[in-house]
């Protein structure tokens, strides 16, 4: 189930708000024009390509692109790989590239068809923890400060949409605001 928790920017040991209601969830993120949105599970084959999970959400998937312009849809697949030496160090890379804070020029939307990560959203003065797992949708606006976290161990199916052939481009704000706020593995522990 989605987690959402909210902290003052300043003070990540202060928890203000605290949910897994779809529609508290929603409702929160919608005034910073935020989409949060429950789709239903399909079935996915184990080790499922980018092709069949885009097969099997189809439908879903043209809604978005109808209206929102998308242009370029793809699903990215993290699975742990104990069989393959370098995939530790693979996947610390990938979790890195957006563990700080950053924006982009674009929209972020996400469907995890399976797993779970969490985006943060730096919005006014506070910071808002998004715990997605299979079934949701996130749409985040271009230009809206945040990170995303998906653990040490990543473990997710993630339909992507993109305006651009290019994908997202992170302009990195040069903060240390993520290191002090919980992590994936710490938010999921806590449940």
């Amino acid at each position: 189930m989605t987690l959402l928790t909210v902290w003052p920017d300043t003070d990540p040991g202060t928890v203000e708000v605290r949910t897994e209601d779809p529609g508290e969830i929603a409702a929160l993120l919608k005034r910073f024009g935020v989409r949060f949105e429950r789709w239903e599970l399909k079935e996915l084959p184990e080790g499922a390509s980018s092709e069949k999970v885009l097969e099997a959400y189809r439908a879903e998937v043209d809604r978005v692109i109808d209206a929102e312009g998308y242009i370029k849809v793809d699903a990215a697949v993290m699975a742990p790989r104990d069989d393959d030496p370098q995939w530790a160090e693979q996947a610390k890379v990938a979790r890195e590239k957006f563990l700080s804070e950053h924006t982009h020029d674009d929209d972020e939307d996400r469907f995890f068809a399976r797993g779970a990560g969490v985006f943060y959203l730096h919005l006014e003065d506070k910071v808002y923890g998004v715990l997605c797992e299979a079934g949701d949708l996130l749409s985040v606006p271009a230009n809206t400060t945040h990170w995303f976290d998906m653990g040490v161990r990543p473990d997710f199916v993630a339909i992507r949409f993109f305006h651009d052939e290019d994908g997202w481009v992170g302009d990195f704000c040069d903060t240390d605001t993520a290191e002090r706020f919980p992590s994936f593995d710490e938010l999921m522990a806590s449940r």
